[in-house]
């Protein structure tokens, strides 16, 4: 093992505290080496202290230490030492040169001529910058890391971003910087410190030819097309793509190697992200007690998010899970405290299931609008739990509903999903009938509520306008694919696909409560919007795109060594092949140029309030097929996976989209 070695990894592994003691004992060493030094480059004095001369020996070090101290030079790490450091080394030793010299001038003790506190400072700050810069590159290579790089980059934008990280990279020695791509025609053939500049025209030759493993996009300010335009460039090459935090992140002017990110969902969407109308958002949320249920689920915290940017007066949180609600809650103080809003952030914990609570936390608080997140949505759990589905998702929204109109909100949403459409699983079918109630108690001027035993509430005036919102996949949330196949990434495969021809529909979670917001503020009654969201993405060609990003090849029958394979498991219990937004062909146009308003037929509350009574009872008993009956009597299109004994579904009157 080298002698260099031999010294350096016992040094990084002695505790902390014992390291600051070598570092300053090496400190005081430095600082009697440079008083002896001063004085033999002025007076030519090699041996031992003449006359008073043992004093300056004396005050070197007692004056620096403390010093030192005072300007944090111990608490910082040498191996990770740079510009910032040294230059605070050198104020230190500049404030210690001037209360040096003074002292000289003061004492004037006998055999030291004035000009020692000149020289003297400026020996010591020469050794003691030098013993810093040696102990970053000596003691850097010894870390516990492979002294040889880990990925050769390149870095796609050559502005500040760029420069900083470059700056980043050459601290924590991780990669081996190559280039720097920009878009600026006048930047190429340049270099910053030394790193050539190259055009996109030249990537894929200086892939090949300099052995490039990763590019990061260090593009913080740069508008989503071109962003795209740039990825899907890159997509082919094999290479990582990892990505930098927007302009927020990067405010504090520091970048390091763990800012470093996978691509973000709306780099994986393929499409601009809808733009959300300000003035549609803040219409029901300005100045207003807003209540969202579900608040910690993936969707719910997002609505938390955006409903509080507009400064609503109070903010009541719903939730069931403890540590969601805890986690969200604390989340919207921060945000509040850091962005200066006023809002009163309320966390409550509760069960859409009962009644009572809600009853109870709608009179108190009194919201005008009303959000309604709380639902069982992942469609395999769903399928083999029916019951639970049915309670939380039909009967937790009809509890919601009736809180809130009791209460006198004004607006509720229901947060729906296109498996509502034609559904081939329990979820979907649980959702749509929660659309169903809500469209029955919008066209009642006024609701008698039907209880368990059959029995029938006093008459409730329906002051609420009751909106659903129907959107497809969420990227990024918890039951999204992008965490899955970003996990089976890490672990090297495969990538799971349950079928080569599942086609979704997707958005973004800050899309998709965007979208919501903006609805419920355009509703008038009844009304089920859907967000016009492009073209189907095939998840299989997601699963391409994840693993092409990654700089992974594909492993398949025309390419046998390839890094990772995906692999067909088979469509799981109620999953489609394709979903739907729209029952019927009608859509409505509204007010935002991407929301549309569909017709659906609906069953009056009157023919519906019996039936309800028996699906709960059915659920309460976990008779599985009763409840499955029941769905396929009100939901149109659905088509269980399996038969469960339901029968021919009986006739239901229902009343057409167009005289609702």
């Amino acid at each position: 093992m080298p002698l260099n070695k031999l010294i350096a990894q016992p040094l990084l592994g002695l505790p902390r505290p014992l390291k600051r003691v070598v570092v300053l004992v090496l400190d005081l060493v430095l600082a009697l080496v440079s008083v002896w030094a001063a004085f033999y480059l002025r007076i030519d004095q090699t041996g031992l202290p003449e006359l008073q001369q043992k004093y300056v020996y004396l005050l070197a070090p007692l004056l620096a230490i403390p010093i030192f101290v005072r300007f944090g030079l111990y608490r910082a790490i040498f191996r990770y030492t740079g510009m910032a450091a040294l230059a605070t080394t050198a104020k230190a030793v500049g404030v210690y040169g001037l209360l040096f010299f003074f002292a000289l001038l003061w004492f004037k003790w006998e055999g030291v001529p004035r000009s020692v506190g000149l020289i003297q400072p400026l020996l010591f700050l020469l050794l003691v910058g030098t013993s810093r810069a040696l102990a970053r590159f000596w003691l850097a290579g010894w870390s516990g890391k492979a002294r040889h790089a880990a990925g050769r980059l390149l870095i796609y934008g050559a502005g500040e971003a760029g420069v900083q990280t470059a700056s980043a990279l050459g601290v924590a020695r991780q990669f081996v910087l190559l280039g720097f791509i920009d878009d600026d025609k006048t930047k190429a053939g340049r270099s910053i410190n030394g790193v050539d500049i190259m055009a996109p025209g030249e990537v894929a030759d200086a892939v090949e030819r300099m052995g490039v493993t990763d590019i990061l996009l260090a593009m913080p300010a740069l508008d989503r097309a071109r962003r795209n335009e740039i990825i899907d460039s890159l997509r082919e090459l094999p290479v990582h793509v990892r990505t930098l935090p927007g302009m927020v992140d990067l405010a504090s002017g520091r970048v390091t190697i763990q800012d470093f990110q996978e691509l973000d969902v709306e780099d994986l969407l393929g499409r601009p992200p809808v733009p959300p109308d300000s003035t549609l958002l803040a219409r029901d949320l300005a100045g207003k007690t807003v209540l969202v249920t579900g608040a910690g689920g993936s969707i719910g915290s997002e609505l938390c998010r955006q409903i509080a940017r507009e400064m609503p007066r109070r903010l009541v949180l719903v939730e069931l899970n403890e540590f969601a609600l805890y986690t969200i809650h604390g989340e919207l103080l921060s945000l509040c405290s850091e962005h200066g809003w006023s809002v009163d952030v309320v966390p409550l914990l509760a069960s859409v299931g009962n009644f009572g609570r809600l009853k109870e936390i709608c009179n108190l608080y009194r919201p005008q609008t009303l959000y309604h997140a709380a639902a069982y949505k992942h469609v395999p759990l769903v399928e083999s739990n029916p019951s639970e589905g049915v309670l939380n998702n039909v009967f937790g929204t009809l509890n919601a509903a009736r809180a809130a109109m009791e209460s006198g909100t004004a607006h509720f949403v229901l947060i729906s999903t296109d498996k509502a459409v034609r559904p081939t699983n329990v979820m979907g079918a649980t959702k749509r009938m929660a659309e169903l109630v809500l469209q029955a108690l919008a066209a009642s001027p006024a609701v008698r509520f039907v209880f368990p035993d059959g029995s029938y509430s006093a008459e409730v005036p329906n002051r609420t306008v009751f909106a659903m919102v129907r959107f497809g996949n969420v990227l990024g949330s918890s039951g999204s694919v992008v965490p899955l196949f970003r996990k089976q990434l890490r672990d090297g495969g495969p990538l799971t696909v349950t079928h080569p021809e599942v086609t979704r529909y997707f958005m973004t979670i800050p899309e998709a409560a965007q979208l919501v917001l903006q609805a419920g503020a355009m509703a008038h009654g009844g009304d089920v919007f859907v967000l016009d969201m492009g073209s189907p993405l095939k998840i299989v060609d997601l699963a391409r795109r994840m693993a092409q990003l990654s700089g992974l090849s594909l492993r398949d029958e025309h390419n046998p060594e390839g890094d990772i394979e995906i692999k067909i498991t088979g469509l799981r219990p109620g999953e489609k092949l394709y979903e739907e937004l729209l029952i019927g062909d009608n859509p409505e146009k509204t007010a935002h140029q991407r929301i549309m308003k569909a017709h659906e037929d609906f069953v009056p509350w009157l023919e519906l309030a019996p039936i309800l009574v028996d699906m709960r009872h059915a659920a309460t008993l976990n008779q599985e097929p009763v409840m499955r009956a029941i769905l396929l009597r009100l939901v149109h299109g659905y088509h269980p996976h399996r038969d469960c004994g339901a029968g021919e579904p009986a006739q239901i009157p229902v009343v057409p989209a167009k005289d609702a």
